[in-house]
């Protein structure tokens, strides 16, 4: 695409996102606040995750605990792709799974060629 090329269509659509912030009603009125909740369902700070980040060596781990149970922890390492440790049941194993991971493991078994 040639600078001049370039610059064009930088100005159409710097055009058509001008056309479309002056299209906006005028008599805007910002949102309510939200009720508060109802009675006996008060939020529980102790239920709330708490997160301690910490470096060990190059990663950036950050563990995730309720009731001072830890549950789940990020490690980010330096290439930035993080994973997770989980511990499903309680006891302490923790099994990683990936970011986009849904856990489910297909077997990709050979059992006859010809």
């Amino acid at each position: 695409m040639t600078r001049v090329a370039h610059s064009v269509a930088s100005l159409a659509a710097l055009f058509v996102a001008a056309a479309a912030w002056a299209q906006q009603p005028q008599n805007l009125e910002p949102l309510p606040e939200p009720p508060p909740p109802p009675p006996g369902l008060e939020l529980d700070p102790a239920l709330e995750p708490q997160v301690t980040i910490v470096r060990k060596g190059e990663d950036t781990v950050e563990e995730y605990r309720v009731n001072g149970q830890l549950y789940m922890i990020k490690v980010t390492p330096p290439h930035g792709v993080p994973y997770y440790l989980y511990d499903d049941v309680g006891n302490g194993d923790f099994t990683r799974r990936d970011a986009q991971d849904a856990g489910v493991r297909v077997p990709k078994w050979v059992i006859k060629r010809w």
